[in-house]
């Protein structure tokens, strides 16, 4: 079962460089797409359909994503593991600070079944919405990935990400502490892994369980709110 997994700054003409917190990029730092190239892009390349709303939510923070997650497969409505298309200026995957470390190096010591409960790393400063992604990935919810970027989206997929000559290699997240633990957890799951460089080529065709929108309003301007309603009419707010 699909899940799509959408960022406001990705329908942007640029990466905005990071605003200060409570703060938003300029207007001058990237331009929104047009309404119609917005309602092109979801219904020819993601096949929605605003006659057939999925369940969704709207979040302030790209992290709210894993709440709305965990809420749908506490309630059954979501299987243990889902896949997952990311469209995003931005991979989430841990460039940056805090890093993949953390999840490296201390989530993958934790028994799987109690590796999400992620308050603990909000709490450690560990867990946020450039590495949130990550995170779904150690809780071994997600087995396959598709993220779809922007041409201008900046290099930040990390290491075990980049491509080996021919085409995306799978995700296998592993290190010093997750081969220590494997004879208990057993290894970490390979996690077929697609890339898609220019939205004008996606064309993916999957019918999605449910989908959630992130605002990220230090990646985007406030110009770009008006694109909200817009995206929300291909869903069902729950």
């Amino acid at each position: 079962m699909w899940v799509l997994d959408l960022d406001l700054d990705f329908f942007l003409s640029d990466c905005c460089p990071l605003a200060n917190r409570g703060e938003r990029p300029s207007s001058g730092a990237a331009t929104p797409w047009t309404e119609a190239a917005v309602v092109s892009f979801l219904e020819n390349g993601l096949g929605l359909d605003p006659s057939r709303p999925i369940p969704g939510r709207i979040t302030e923070t790209h992290d709210g994503a894993l709440g709305f997650w965990k809420e749908r497969m506490d309630a059954g409505l979501l299987p243990r593991p889902f896949s997952v298309v990311h469209v995003d200026a931005h991979a989430d995957l841990g460039i940056g600070k805090p890093g993949p470390g953390f999840v490296l190096n201390n989530v993958l010591g934790i028994p799987p079944k109690e590796r999400d409960a992620f308050a603990r790393y909000y709490a450690q400063k560990q867990l946020d919405e450039a590495n949130y992604l990550l995170f779904a990935l150690a809780f071994r919810w997600i087995d396959a990935l598709t993220l779809v970027r922007d041409p201008f989206s900046r290099p930040d997929l990390p290491p075990f990400c980049e491509p080996d000559g021919e085409g995306y290699r799978p995700i296998r997240l592993c290190s010093f502490v997750s081969s220590l633990f494997a004879p208990q957890y057993g290894p970490e799951p390979s996690i077929p892994l697609t890339v898609y460089n220019d939205p004008a080529k996606v064309d993916i065709r999957t019918p999605f369980a449910c989908m959630n929108l992130a605002i990220s309003p230090r990646y985007a301007p406030k110009s770009a709110d008006a694109l909200i309603p817009v995206i929300a009419r291909y869903m069902e707010l729950v």
